[in-house]
């Protein structure tokens, strides 16, 4: 029988509805992981509850999803874990095209990185970011290779010219 989705009750969970209450728009489990789906105006201060008073220190991932049909786009997911716990949460906030996500830089440091992928492959900006560029592609790519509306054999066919001085085998 496969997975589903089951609601998820702990104190963590209990603590964040209170303090953000409709903010905290579903708290479930599926296949023994625990998520989070939150409004994208409550995302940071989500974060910053769940590191400071649920013990959630590390920031294992960070990543986005793309929905080019849908009215917010980007969904942007952060996975947490407690060592005291030996807990995992993946936190998710909706965005629409354009909008920032607040930098989680300021929580942990290894969102650094991660935040320059997710603006390099799907173009999301992080506001407050110290360092926002790119880290993967050059500087001079044009486009997000991770966007669903990116074509998959399509490339920035100007710099392979210029800079590797062939043409595009695709």
């Amino acid at each position: 029988m496969p997975p589903t989705n089951a609601p998820w009750e702990s104190a963590v969970v209990e603590r964040l509805r209170s303090a953000f209450g409709a903010g905290i728009l579903q708290a479930a489990t599926y296949a023994g992981q625990n998520y989070l789906v939150v409004d994208g105006s409550i995302c940071h201060e989500v974060l910053v509850s769940l590191h400071a008073e649920s013990g959630f220190h590390t920031l294992t991932d960070l990543t986005a999803v793309h929905y080019p049909k849908d009215e917010l786009p980007f969904e942007i997911v952060w996975i947490v874990f407690s060592m005291t716990s030996n807990e995992r949460v993946r936190v998710k906030a909706r965005f629409a095209d354009g909008a920032e996500v607040p930098t989680a830089t300021d929580r942990w440091e290894a969102a650094n990185w991660m935040e320059r992928e997710v603006f390099d492959m799907f173009g999301v900006r992080f506001a407050g970011h110290p360092d926002l560029r790119r880290i993967l592609l050059p500087d001079e790519w044009t486009g997000y290779p991770l966007r669903k509306d990116y074509a998959v054999q399509q490339q920035d066919t100007v710099w392979v010219q210029k800079n590797l001085g062939i043409e595009s085998g695709q």
